[in-house]
């Protein structure tokens, strides 16, 4: 059983029909763990109702709560989200518990152990977490991989922390709008520019790159490495939201990734589960056994 670690936001999604738990550490490690994995949530919360809340749902996933640290002053965070057409829009309130992320003994020796992190942009917003963050990613032993899931949300991001953490990830994870964003801020190309030449000049720029993934909503997505690459034309669903999809599609790629399957695999796997949490509502839909057993047998053929 590989070891895996979601790090950074822990929150509560609040639509107009009731609060859901989520935040992209969170979804990745949920969906990690129920395909088997040990995954473990590796964030803040508040000693508030909220943060109480957040324990009792994650209760009901096989997912490890044990990394959960619990802050003493600062609320649970909590989004408010708008959607339009099953696409959603962000209200990120601040500061929040995991705007306090704390290095600890415990967090370095379970980075230690770790065979993947994923880590993203958001939770980075303050300098407090972003040093937690890069701790613990640096703490990885060099064959453990560091996934850098780039979740680009209006303000807070910059060029020098998309930067900084690509030097540190061994595989970036991106939506095809966030391409150009990055090659832009990076430097390494102006206006407009094709998914795979964004791909290419990525891993040009950051030698311990080893696989770029772009995910194109219900197109598909593409996957970049060195020395190979592969496009999945993507599975037609009917979409509740999007909430919580690209973080299945990661968590998913991540397991096959560990197990060295074929870039085909890994598409593939990325795909059928994030297309599967597209078409239900919420980012931790409900999973039965027949469900599970179905989706792997299309994914492993």
């Amino acid at each position: 059983m590989y070891r895996i670690l979601g790090i950074g936001e822990l929150l509560w999604d609040v639509l107009p029909e009731g609060a859901q738990l989520g935040g992209a550490p969170a979804n990745y490690s949920v969906m990690a763990a129920r395909l088997g994995d040990h995954a473990a949530v590796v964030s803040r919360i508040g000693g508030d109702e909220l943060g109480r809340r957040a324990l009792e749902v994650l209760e009901a996933f096989p997912v490890d709560r044990s990394l959960l640290q619990v802050d003493p002053e600062l609320p649970t965070g909590r989004v408010t989200v708008a959607l339009t057409d099953g696409q959603a829009s962000y209200t990120i309130h601040q500061p929040v518990a995991w705007d306090n992320l704390t290095i600890t003994s415990e967090w370095l020796r379970a980075a230690e152990g770790a065979d993947a992190v994923c880590f993203g942009s958001l939770a980075q917003r303050d300098a407090r977490s972003r040093e937690t963050i890069h701790a613990l990613v640096r703490a990885t032993r060099r064959e453990c991989e560091r996934i850098f899931d780039v979740n680009l949300r209006t303000p807070y991001y910059s060029a020098e922390i998309l930067g900084e953490s690509l030097k540190l990830a061994s595989v970036v994870k991106m939506n095809d709008a966030e391409v150009p964003v990055v090659a832009g801020l990076l430097g390494l190309a102006p206006g407009k520019i094709g998914l795979r030449e964004g791909a290419d000049l990525v891993l040009a720029a950051f030698p311990n790159l080893k696989l770029v993934a772009i995910t194109r909503g219900g197109e598909g997505s593409l996957l970049v490495g060195r020395h190979e690459w592969h496009e999945h034309p993507g599975i037609r669903i009917k979409v509740a939201d999007t909430i919580g999809a690209g973080d299945c599609f990661t968590a998913a790629m991540t397991h096959y990734l560990l197990r060295g399957a074929p870039l085909e695999t890994l598409n593939e796997a990325g795909n059928r589960w994030g297309g599967y949490v597209a078409s239900q509502a919420g980012a931790m839909p409900p999973i039965s056994s027949e469900t599970l057993q179905r989706i792997t047998g299309e994914i492993e053929g």
